[in-house]
């Protein structure tokens, strides 16, 4: 049967060559030259209302008429247009196919406006394949030609694409710059467009370039010109950048309406975009374009009836013809129509799992947004109550007081975990978790561990029992502080539902390969134990053995869905094995690469030396806004036998350091008029040696970046474990400075 229909297509093919292509070939060049501009015209209205299908069959009909007259300039131009097209329905390979044809014919035609137009789209296309300096030399040579052509009316979108790209590349002085032009070509010819995208971007990068209130005004500015006019990419554009400008503003609430009406915005373009591609649309284009074809040569046919024998031939021969054309095209798709649904639902799927990627990501940036406000708004009085219920701890409190203050200081201390704990999780499920690799002893680590759990275990009445396999090395090259955040887990969850019975820690080998041992740890206790049914969802975040549980022992369920994520983070596996009433034994095993490198562990001399040093010419200039935690600071520093000043805002301190000479400055981040990042980086201009720390309650992982280019020196968490920070500034204070006397 398929041969039959490959026949069929022959014949027909050969017929439609000889009956109906003729007319073309005699057409008058400049009749030719009309149709192509025609088509050319109607092309872009197409693409402009999204009907893609019908601009790319203008586009080859046009081509097929500039080959037959030999028109280059057009074939050029056409093949360029095509490569734009393919750009635009985000096939970036096809484009870049047509782009390079193009290229060669316009320089052979010499036709450089032209070539401009494809050197721009290039840039566009390798922008968007990531390829920023590709893309940037392409602009470059867009920008030229337009110029030697004197057509700068055009340069100010290439100036525009140019300054998305240098901020793609964070060159944000460079994007300045050609956002600067843009704009003041696109004001010059009334470019609005053009204008409004290159003030939101304008205002993007103004904003990191730490002027964040003028580049919230700018793109707010280029907005309005997008709503006025309807041009709704650039108010999608708009509405993510005035959502980011906002975030660093730290009006969150702002910040997240915007992020919202970008994602609403975002699913209606992709939706209309995935509509204008489905196969159902391009299999109605074709049968529509059919029928209208069909009917063209049946008013052909009738006007050749009677002619001449040969023509009464031709035309029972074309009738035939279009009868078989019609069975064919509905018999083809009657037989593929299982086929195409088939693709469609594959494509559909396809674009439903590129729309759920692309509304996960929007999704996660709205979750780390909100964790991020949320938990800046917790850690900040959080502060206060640890900070002032270990300084009413230390000041000598009534005996019926310390119950109280003890119990204040656990509730602080376990919300900070909790905090802690789901910006872990959140940071693990993100993928931004980064493994640090170094020499340790394994066996002395774990020994460590035990140690400090042991106190706990005692008030349990448990025995903890701990077993390294004998001959097995101890020098390892891993991530030791995430092994022992698994152990502590581990050893602590088994502590907790364990009364009166053991716990056994082991360790043993699986196999070496190479100098990379496979190692499995157990942790095995005789505890509650755990039921068949709840053991399924055990690693899942916030899951506990019952609500009975949670009560009775307390905890988030928060710790096995962190040991879970760490370990694979390390490309290793965990197991679990439990009977109810009868104890629970968590085994998990992990790669670890051999070294012979002796770990020698220093022991820090810090309680030692901290008594015995003279501190009384060390200056603290201490940056805080908080008049509460100003206090509690100033406290820690005076009982650490430090004296400080105290400032309120970034312009003060920036001033106090150019007229004292301080040691350390604890700055924080967030404050009325310029920030602790933009204070630091002054300071920076005129001090480079200066201690600096960031005392921020801000989450960090999204942050390292700016603090690291601001300048500082080491970062303090808010709240702090009062012990932390006096190793920090214990270790900024005896680092070669002068002052520092020892007794």
């Amino acid at each position: 049967m398929s041969q039959v229909n490959n026949y069929i297509c022959a014949i027909i093919m050969l017929l439609s060559f000889s009956v109906f292509s003729q007319e073309s070939v005699n057409d008058d060049p400049e009749t030719v030259i009309n149709s192509i501009n025609y088509h050319i015209t109607q092309s872009q209205h197409d693409i402009d209302n999204s009907n893609f299908f019908e601009a790319q069959e203008k586009l080859e009909s046009a081509l097929e008429l500039a080959i037959k007259i030999d028109d280059n300039k057009n074939i050029g131009l056409i093949n360029s247009k095509i490569g734009k097209l393919k750009s635009i329905i985000e096939e970036p390979d096809e484009a870049l196919k047509w782009l390079t044809k193009a290229v060669k014919i316009q320089r052979f035609a010499k036709d450089d406006a032209n070539l401009a137009e494809t050197y721009k789209t290039f840039g566009i296309v390798f922008s968007s394949k990531k390829d920023y300096n590709q893309a940037i030399d392409y602009f470059k040579s867009a920008k030229s030609l337009f110029e030697q052509e004197g057509l700068n009316n055009y340069v100010a979108e290439v100036l525009l694409s140019e300054g998305k790209t240098y901020t793609e590349l964070k060159d944000y002085a460079k994007a300045k710059v050609s956002f600067e032009q843009a704009l003041a070509l696109a004001k010059r010819y009334d470019l609005k467009k053009i204008q409004s995208g290159t003030l939101i971007h304008f205002g993007k990068v103004t904003s990191l370039l730490g002027h964040k209130n003028i580049g919230l005004k700018l793109a707010n500015e280029g907005l309005t010109i997008a709503k006025n006019n309807r041009y709704f990419d650039v108010i999608n554009e708009a509405y993510l950048i005035i959502s980011d400008i906002n975030y660093a503003l730290e009006n969150y609430k702002v910040s997240n309406d915007y992020l919202k009406q970008h994602i609403k915005l975002s699913d209606s373009l992709i939706e209309v975009k995935r509509e204008s591609l489905s196969p159902d649309k391009r299999i109605q284009f074709l049968i529509d374009n059919q029928t209208e074809y069909q009917k063209q040569q049946a008013a052909d046919l009738a006007e050749l009836k009677g002619e001449n024998s040969l023509g009464r031939l031709t035309t029972i021969l074309s009738v035939a013809l279009i009868t078989i054309l019609s069975l064919l095209t509905l018999s083809l798709y009657k037989n593929n129509n299982i086929r195409l649904k088939t693709n469609n639902m594959l494509h559909k799927k396809n674009s439903e799992l590129i729309l759920a990627k692309e509304k996960a990501e929007l999704a996660s940036k709205t979750k780390a947004n909100f964790l991020s406000t949320v938990t800046h708004e917790l850690r900040t009085p959080l502060y206060a109550v640890t900070g002032l219920s270990n300084m009413l701890l230390d000041e000598n409190p009534k005996p019926e007081q310390i119950k109280h203050l003890k119990s204040l200081k656990f509730s602080g201390d376990y919300l900070l975990t909790f905090i802690n704990d789901i910006l872990q999780i959140n940071k693990i499920e993100a993928n931004k978790v980064e493994v640090e690799p170094e020499p340790f002893d394994l066996k002395k680590k774990i020994t460590n561990v035990v140690a400090a759990l042991n106190n706990s275990a005692l008030d349990n009445n448990i025995k903890i029992h701990f077993n390294y396999e004998k001959g097995l090395p101890t020098n390892f090259v891993a991530d030791q502080l995430k092994i022992s955040q698994i152990l502590i887990n581990l050893i602590g969850n088994a502590i907790k539902f364990t009364k009166d019975g053991d716990i056994w820690i082991r360790v043993s080998k699986i196999k070496e390969k190479g100098g990379v041992f496979n190692l499995r740890f157990e942790v095995e206790d005789n505890g509650i134990g755990i039921s068949k049914e709840k053991q399924e969802n055990m690693f899942e975040s916030f899951s506990q053995g019952s609500i009975q549980i949670n009560r009775k022992y307390g905890g988030t369920g928060l710790g096995l869905s962190i040991v879970k994520g760490l370990i694979e983070i390390l490309k290793g596996n965990i197991y679990m094995k439990s009977e109810l009433g009868k104890g629970t034994t968590f085994t998990f095993e992990l790669p670890l690469e051999y070294t012979e490198k002796i770990v020698i562990e220093k022991t820090s001399t810090y309680f030692k030396d901290i008594k015995e040093m003279d501190l009384s010419k060390v200056k603290i200039l201490v940056v805080e806004d908080n008049k509460i935690n100003q206090m509690i600071t100033k406290k820690i520093l005076n009982k650490m036998n430090l004296n400080c000043d105290v400032v309120d805002n970034g312009e003060e301190a920036v001033d106090m350091v150019k007229n004292n000479n301080y040691d350390v400055v604890l700055m924080d981040i967030h404050m009325p008029g310029i920030s602790g990042l933009e204070a630091t980086k002054i300071i920076r201009t005129f001090d480079k040696k200066l201690t600096i720390f960031a005392l921020t309650a801000v989450t960090l992982e999204d942050k390292m970046h700016e603090f690291d280019e601001a300048g500082f020196n080491d970062i303090i968490s808010k709240p702090f474990k009062q012990e932390d920070f006096e190793k920090k500034l214990f270790q900024a204070l005896t680092n070669g400075n002068p002052k520092i006397k020892f007794a």
